[in-house]
């Protein structure tokens, strides 16, 4: 299998953790969004990242679809078994992506817009968004048993992306996040190497 991927992004450090985790035998591919490789835009017409190419040549985009395609393989433990705790893992997931999206709209309103432009009401409505996930996670950090699933990878991954693009702005009060990244780590020690680099 091939990932086309990026270093920086969050989504992609989320797919790489669990294929690591996993034990699968995958070629990372760094590309460039921006440039619209052929390799990227042939199999995912949007042109975006991660986008995973099976051993089959099937083209899998979106983080959420990756995981799920990883936890369908044969003797994958990536998701729980149980119902309740498939479906709780299931929405972290979904709630740790979205936080990533907001993330990811501030960096992109700051990159491409000169000062002068940007549009402040809109960076404050995102940031809104990512607080008030931060606050729910600093109240109940999802717990880290024997067995890690996708969700513990969204929220390092997350949690990794705010490290690179917003240290010293989202820490303060947030000692039980700040402890919970470490146990992840001590965990998971391929974090470090895995997590958004710029």
């Amino acid at each position: 299998m091939k990932l086309l991927c990026a270093p920086a992004s969050p989504f992609s450090s989320k797919v790489r953790m669990a294929a690591r985790h996993l034990g699968l035998d995958i070629k990372e591919i760094r590309v460039d969004t921006n440039a619209g490789p052929a390799i990227l835009t042939d199999n995912n017409p949007l042109g975006k990242i991660p986008t995973l190419i099976a051993d089959d040549g099937l083209a899998i985009f979106d983080s959420r679809a990756i995981m799920h395609y990883f936890g369908r393989l044969e003797g994958s433990k990536l998701y729980p078994a149980k119902e309740e705790k498939r479906v709780h893992a299931e929405v972290l997931e979904a709630l740790c992506d979205g936080t990533c999206d907001s993330l990811l709209a501030i960096v992109y309103e700051r990159r491409f817009h000169p000062e002068d432009k940007q549009h402040q009401p809109w960076i404050d409505r995102q940031w809104s968004k990512v607080v008030r996930v931060l606050d729910r996670l600093e109240t109940a950090p999802p717990k880290i048993g024997k067995k890690l699933n996708g969700s513990h990878f969204a929220v390092a991954a997350m949690i990794g992306y705010l490290q690179l693009r917003f240290a010293g702005q989202w820490e303060e009060d947030r000692g039980n996040l700040v402890a919970w990244i470490e146990r992840f780590e001590e965990t998971f020690p391929d974090y470090a190497s895995l997590k958004p680099h710029g």
